[in-house]
């Protein structure tokens, strides 16, 4: 059985309880707004993924089963296939460029460099298939370990990692580009 932190609030939730489920939202509505952001390169209709999905959490608690998965990898799920849908929908349609970041780093050039950095790492990722897209999402900027990032996609951990290997090395590909311009080989393996 999986312990689950959040599986009391959940429990509540499904009950009907608002604070728990206010709980559960200010626990997680971050991560899911920057998963849905880096997913969909568009922070309003980010936004509008993390509000669906904590709809859905009011919706769906009182059927949650704890113990086969970690609510966290659920909700991560529910985010996911909210943007695939999104995705779906917008086929055809460019992204709209990534917004842009002020960074209150000291220095304004390393700042800058920082930004367009940044910039260029997003604009490549929007670029990836979104199973790959959403893979290196889920595992370098939510922070989740192979086995959890391979259940919220539901495939194996073994296809997870050919998904990021691939989305890795072209990354890397899109980004060569600014190896010249001081971004290491490595700080675009992280991307």
């Amino acid at each position: 059985m999986v312990e689950d932190p959040d599986a009391g609030l959940v429990a509540l939730t499904g009950q009907g309880d608002a604070e728990a489920a206010s709980r559960l939202v200010a626990r997680h509505l971050p991560r899911m707004t920057a998963l849905a952001r880096r997913m969909l390169g568009d922070s309003a209709e980010a936004e509008d993924v993390a509000q669906d999905v904590f709809l859905k959490v009011w919706t769906q608690a009182k059927r949650w089963k704890p113990g086969a998965a970690k609510f966290e990898t659920w909700l991560h799920r529910v985010a996911i296939n909210a943007c695939y849908d999104r995705l779906r929908k917008k086929k055809g349609v460019p992204l709209d460029e990534t917004d842009e970041r002020a960074d209150p780093g000291p220095d304004p050039e390393q700042a800058l460099g920082n930004v367009q950095l940044s910039q260029a790492v997003d604009a490549a990722l929007q670029t990836l298939p979104e199973r790959q897209r959403a893979a290196i999402t889920l595992c370098h900027y939510q922070g989740l370990g192979n086995i959890e990032a391979a259940a919220a996609l539901e495939i194996s951990v073994e296809a997870l990692e050919s998904l990021l290997s691939r989305g890795r090395r072209a990354l890397k590909e899109k980004l060569r580009h600014l190896s010249g311009a001081g971004a290491s080989g490595s700080r675009t393996a992280q991307a």
